[in-house]
């Protein structure tokens, strides 16, 4: 092991963060963890002063690396820290996301327990806007996370397919090449499966929850939405174990609601109950909402809904008519 190795390298991708990054540095560099840390907080051409705090942090704590990521995206920050990471044990740290300051200890703990290949915890989302609050309303709900249990809190550990962020042993993660540089999105999901698929197992575990920071904003929430869709059937067309169910579900709505347009007079009607259904349940949610939320939140909740499903399913759509329809991952995922 080098003279200059440390048990745990924090990578850190930013990029015009700076409304938030003093914020979210301070929770981040206040783990508490009984070793050696180092945080590399990878900038990606930053315009907004982001890259002026992350210097002033490198210079008050010498924990602090500052690397310059040219391409800008996530996955080839993630690599470029990757490279230079100093420690045995991975971890990966959202810009908008609080953690807990036992995060890292408990996830080198599970870690060095053994039996598992990647640890994370639940992200439960926190709004600290108007928007971003009535977000994180949506995202408590079923309708809001689908199938994705490690949105929700639990009380056991449990194995998921995919996490949010989390720690893997440095050895691991050069086993199976880093993170592919063409998820520009969806790159967690898609290393994931990988790991998977060799036999290695994934945990979610509850006391390592960390609040994450949805969008303040419709125009936002869906770009990152669209975002999803879109990734979702790449990832599908490489690694179609990894295509849940629900996953159809938001396309299906998108294709209902054109169908409810343009379809045939019998399929037409079919359609527009479908989307009448859909719209009883968002109005559920919301009913549900009021009683103990601020009433203009529970309002704005069938927007957030319909924004997040119908983004989603129209990225998938384009995803389909761009890279092809994931014929076998929607075939394995009906007969799951």
């Amino acid at each position: 092991m080098p003279p200059d190795a440390v048990d745990v390298s924090v990578l850190i991708p930013v990029r015009d963060e700076a409304a938030v990054l003093r914020e979210v540095a301070r929770d981040i560099l206040a783990q508490r963890f009984d070793g050696t840390i180092e945080f590399l907080f990878v900038d990606g051409r930053s315009q907004d002063g982001t890259l002026a705090i992350l210097h002033e942090l490198a210079g008050a704590d010498p924990r602090v690396r500052v690397l310059d990521n040219p391409a800008r995206r996530t996955p080839q920050a993630l690599n470029l820290a990757l490279r230079h990471a100093r420690g045995g044990v991975i971890a990966r740290m959202d810009a908008h996301t609080h953690y807990r300051p036992d995060y890292i200890a408990l996830g080198v703990e599970r870690l060095r327990a053994g039996g598992v290949e990647s640890v994370s915890g639940p992200a439960i989302a926190e709004g600290d806007g108007r928007w971003s609050r009535r977000v994180a309303l949506a995202l408590s709900t079923r309708l809001g996370t689908g199938g994705a249990d490690w949105r929700r809190r639990t009380d056991a550990e449990f194995e998921v397919d995919s996490g949010f962020a989390g720690l893997w042993l440095r050895s691991t993660l050069e086993r199976h090449g880093g993170w592919d540089e063409e998820w520009l999105n969806d790159q967690d999901s898609e290393l994931a499966a990988r790991i998977r698929k060799a036999g290695g197992t994934i945990v979610c575990v509850p006391a390592m929850a960390a609040a994450y920071l949805p969008r303040d904003s419709l125009p936002a929430l869906a770009r990152q939405y669209h975002r999803y869709g879109f990734y979702r059937v790449k990832t599908g067309l490489r690694h179609p174990e990894s295509l849940r169910r629900s996953h159809a579900l938001a396309p299906g709505l998108v294709l209902t609601a054109v169908a409810a347009l343009a379809a045939p007079r019998p399929l037409r009607a079919a359609a527009r109950a479908g989307l009448a259904a859909y719209g009883a349940a968002v109005a559920l949610e919301a009913v549900r909402a009021a009683r103990d939320q601020p009433l203009a939140d529970a309002a704005a909740l069938p927007a957030v809904f319909a924004t997040m499903h119908f983004a989603w399913g129209v990225g998938f759509l384009r995803g389909c008519a761009v890279l092809g329809i994931p014929w076998r991952a929607l075939s394995d995922a009906a007969s799951r």
